[in-house]
Order: structure tokens, then sequence, then C-alpha cells
């Protein structure tokens, strides 16, 4: 099974946000964690170098902004044991498939302040700038690969809604599974999974979110909560109430349902669209969404084509 065990810098930060704004002494935390001052300092340091937000004062330390740490401690029981914390992963995609192989459970969620190397669907980059919310789920659902779509789709729709409900926003769903506010991109979906006969062994998606980092100078057409509501706003709360709300709608997963409700919230449906492939793309206009997930759209000439996976932009 995976085994997560703190080290001093965590130990560390589970003192500084379990003291609730208040300064803790260099000798309490050495006293708490059997280390030296000096070592506690020394962690201190590399700490602040990593972008944990430590100030430091005549008698002692005190973390100043404990509404965006993600580690596991920083969360409710009810879903602290899903969380995998890193500080830096090449992808949390990746590093979510070696913790399923490795035993992590159904619901399992990791997530990095930062990802070296991104990305998105049809392998292109995803700037995984500081301040997103950077996470990937570990699912292992008793299904057959042709029916696990409907996780993605459960998994757009539960974070639109809490979104919506948080921060009083209009965002709406793009086919497959990007977040749009407005026009612009506020997030991202990838799935992948691995089978083992005629089953899933597991499926891991990824989300990617703009909570508090400014992407509009790195991505075209892309926003932040923070570029809209003018204020830094809690990863911890999103994440927590996605967890909730999607543990709660797979539950007892109806495929039907999902996808009505999915095309309220989508604004795909009704648009000219430009769906690219790995070796081709589509034009037209989206006219609907089926059962099974597909979206169809309608050239100019009233030809209907059904398409199951690309990478959909609204022109």
């Amino acid at each position: 099974m995976v085994n997560k065990i703190k080290n001093n810098k965590e130990l560390i930060l589970e003192l500084l946000y379990r003291a609730s704004g208040d300064t803790i002494s260099g000798v309490k935390i050495s006293e708490a964690t059997g280390i030296s001052r000096v070592a506690v300092w020394k962690h201190i340091a590399a700490l602040k170098q990593s972008g944990f937000a430590i100030d430091s004062r005549p008698n002692g330390y005190v973390l100043s902004d404990p509404k965006n740490l993600l580690l596991p401690f920083c969360f409710e029981p009810s879903v602290r044991d899903q969380i995998h914390y890193f500080h830096e992963v090449e992808t949390t995609m990746d590093t979510a498939k070696i913790l399923a192989k490795e035993g992590a459970p159904h619901l399992s969620c990791v997530v990095a302040e930062n990802q070296t190397k991104g990305r998105g669907r049809l392998n292109r980059e995803w700037v995984s700038a500081k301040g997103g919310l950077w996470f990937t789920l570990i699912l292992k659902p008793l299904e057959p690969p042709p029916l696990v779509y409907i996780y993605n789709f459960a998994a757009s729709l539960s974070l639109s809604r809490i979104l919506n409900q948080l921060f009083d926003v209009d965002i709406s769903v793009k086919w497959p599974n990007d977040l749009l506010l407005g026009k612009e991109k506020l997030a991202g979906m990838l799935s992948e999974m691995e089978t083992r006969g005629d089953m899933v062994q597991f499926l891991v998606i990824g989300i990617g979110i703009n909570v508090n980092n400014d992407p509009s100078n790195k991505e075209f057409k892309a926003v932040s909560l923070k570029n809209i509501l003018k204020k830094k706003v809690s990863r911890k709360q999103i994440l927590t109430a996605f967890l909730l709300e999607f543990k709660n709608r797979i539950q007892a997963i109806n495929c039907p349902e999902i996808i009505v409700q999915w095309k309220k919230q989508t604004s795909t449906i009704g648009s000219r669209v430009r769906v690219e492939t790995f070796d081709s793309f589509h034009e037209g206009t989206a006219v609907d969404v089926d059962e099974t997930g597909a979206l169809i759209i309608e050239d100019d000439l009233q030809n209907r084509k059904k398409i199951i996976y690309g990478d959909c932009f609204h022109t």
C-alpha cells in the first residue's frame, strides 16, 4: 500500500498551520520535531525558498497564507485520507498512475504545487503556474472501458457546479470537459486509463484550474478566478467542495442523468466549433451530445458527424 510518511518540513508546516496565525518559536518547533534549532532554521529557509508564505519574527515564525496550503492535514477528515501531496512533480497524472499501481485506493487525489511537464489533450503543453490548482483523481470503477467516459462528464459537471456555487460566477462546460468563464478557459481535464483483461484497472482524471495564478500572459484566451474576482481565493475550499460533490455524484452513477445535466451546463451545443484530432479536423455547428458522450456536429451541407474524441474550439 501507499505509505504517507511526513518529513520534517511537513511537520514544521503542520505546526505552523495548527498555530492558527499565532507565532510559534523556533524552540517549540525544535522540541516538537526532535531536530536542532539550526535544522529548524534551515528547513524554514528551504520552505520559504520553495514558495511557502512564512514570516520570520523576533519571537518565531508564522504562516501568513494558510488557506492555500494543500497538505493532507489541512483538510477535513471527510477528504483528508484521499490527499497525496507533492511540492513538485513532472505531472500529477504520471504520479497518480504510479500510486494507483502501488495500491492507492479508489478516489485518491494527487495534488502538486508545481508540474514541470504538465500536458493537455493531444500532448499539448499545460502551463502549471504557481497559484493554480493541479490535481489528478485515481478511480477504480468496476466497469469495462467503454463505460468509463461518464466519469469525465461527472467530474466536469461537478466542478462547474461547485465553482458557480462558491463564487457566484457563470461557468459553462465545453466538450469534452473544459470549463469556460465567458469565452475564456478556466479549467481543463484529461483522462487516461489502464486495463486488465476486459475491465478497467484504473482511470486517472487530471484537472487543472486557474485559481490564483495569472494565465493570461502565457495561455491564449485563458483566465483565472483571481483575474475575475480581483482577489485570492482558497484552493483548499475548492478542492474539498469538489471531492465531496464528485464522490456523491458517482456513488450511484446514472449515465443518462449525468449527460442530461451536463448538457444543461454546456455552451458547446449551438456553437460553431472546430474539433481537432491527431490526424484530422472537423468543423461545423455542435448540435448535440449523445448518450455515449460523443459530440454531434453538422456541417454547412447539413451532414452530421459523430465525434468521439478530440480537442474542441468554439469559433
